[in-house]
C-alpha cells in the first residue's frame, strides 16, 4: 500500500500528497513505513523566516508568483500560529495567497505548530520530505516568526531567508548571533518606508565581521513585497545560493539537527498532553510540577 501511495506521489498526484501528510502529521499506525521508503532528493528548501508582521506571507506570494511565471512548481507550507486549546492552526495569513490555490502549478498546505516552540510544526522534516517526492521544482516554508527561535529553520532549509522591515532597528541590534548566523539572505521588505537606506546600510555594517574574505557576503535585498519590488533580485539571490553548495560540515551539521529532532520525537511518543492534563487535575491543590515531572 505505502508503495503504491509514493508511487502516486511521485507521479504528481495531490490527493495521495495531501492524504500522506495528514497520516504522517496525525501519527496514522504504518506512517514510518512511508517514510522509510522516500528516496534521497536534491529538491530545494527555502525557507522564511522573520518577526512577525514583517510581511512574510506577503513575501512568499510574490516568490510564487515569481517562480509559478518561470514555469515551474512549488509547494509551500505556511506554518501557522495554533489555538493552545485546540492546537488548530489559526489561518489569517493565508488569505494572502488565495489566488493560488486552484494553481496547477502550486501546492499550498498550512500546518499548526501545535505548541511547538521554535514556531515550526512538530512534523515539519518529515512533511517536507515528503513534498521532496512529489515532483516539485522548490519548495517554501514560511515560519510562524516567534522571535529568536526561528534559528530551528536553519536545520531545515537549504537557504534560509530572513526577513525584516526597516522599524527592526532595536530589534537587529538586540538579535542573537545565532540568528544572524543562519540567515542566507537578509530581506528588508517595506523599504520605502522612512530610514530604510541607513537601516540597510546599518545592518551591512552589522554583517560584515560575520562572514571573512574566503566566505560570500551574506546579500541584503530592499523588497516592497505589496508591489512586487526586488522580487527579481531576491529570487535570483536565492537560485545563487542554492548553487553555491553549503560545506560538507555545515550539511552533517544540519543532518545531525534532523536526526537529534527524530530521535527526541521519536523518545517522546509516550507523551500525551491530554494524559497529562487528566493526571494533574487528579493532583489537585498539593501539585507540585518539579515532583510530578520527576515521578512522572
Amino acid at each position: 500500500m505505502w508503495q503504491q501511495h509514493l508511487q502516486e506521489i511521485q507521479q504528481g498526484n495531490i490527493k495521495t500528497l495531501a492524504r500522506c501528510i495528514s497520516l504522517v502529521e496525525n501519527e496514522v499506525a504504518g506512517y514510518e513505513n512511508l517514510l522509510q521508503l522516500l528516496p534521497p532528493s536534491a529538491t530545494p528548501v527555502i525557507g522564511i523566516t522573520g518577526p512577525p508582521g514583517a510581511g512574510k506571507s506577503t513575501l512568499a506570494d510574490a516568490l510564487i508568483g515569481n517562480i509559478t511565471q518561470q514555469g515551474k512548481k512549488i509547494a509551500v507550507l505556511c506554518v501557522d500560529p495554533s489555538s493552545p486549546f485546540n492546537l488548530g492552526a489559526l489561518l489569517g495569513d493565508r488569505i494572502r495567497m488565495s489566488e493560488w490555490y486552484n494553481n496547477p502549478n502550486v501546492y499550498i498546505r498550512s500546518l499548526a505548530t501545535r505548541g511547538s516552540l521554535g514556531g515550526l510544526h512538530p512534523k515539519i522534516i518529515e512533511i517536507s520530505d515528503l513534498l521532496k517526492a512529489a515532483p516539485f521544482d522548490y519548495i517554501l516554508i514560511e515560519t510562524v516568526g516567534v522571535g529568536q527561535s526561528e534559528v530551528e529553520i536553519a536545520g531545515l532549509a537549504d537557504t534560509t531567508v530572513v526577513v525584516v522591515v526597516p522599524e527592526s532597528g532595536d530589534e537587529v541590534q538586540t538579535m542573537k548571533a545565532g540568528l544572524m548566523e543562519i540567515a542566507d539572505i537578509f530581506v528588508v521588505n517595506k523599504s520605502d518606508r522612512a530610514d530604510a537606506d541607513l537601516f540597510v546600510k546599518n545592518l551591512r555594517l552589522m554583517l560584515a565581521p560575520a562572514f571573512s574574505s574566503t566566505h560570500i557576503p551574506i546579500p541584503v535585498i530592499k523588497t516592497i513585497a505589496l508591489q512586487k519590488k526586488g522580487i527579481d533580485e531576491l529570487f535570483e539571490a536565492i537560485q545563487a545560493n542554492i548553487a553555491h553548495k553549503k560545506s560538507n560540515d555545515k550539511r552533517l551539521w544540519l543532518l545531525t539537527e534532523k536526526a537529534y529532532y527524530l530521535l527526541q520525537q521519536k523518545r517522546m511518543v509516550d507523551i500525551n498532553k491530554v494524559v497529562l492534563k487528566t493526571k494533574i487535575e487528579q493532583a489537585g491543590a498539593n501539585f507540585n510540577l518539579y515532583q510530578f515531572v520527576e515521578q512522572y
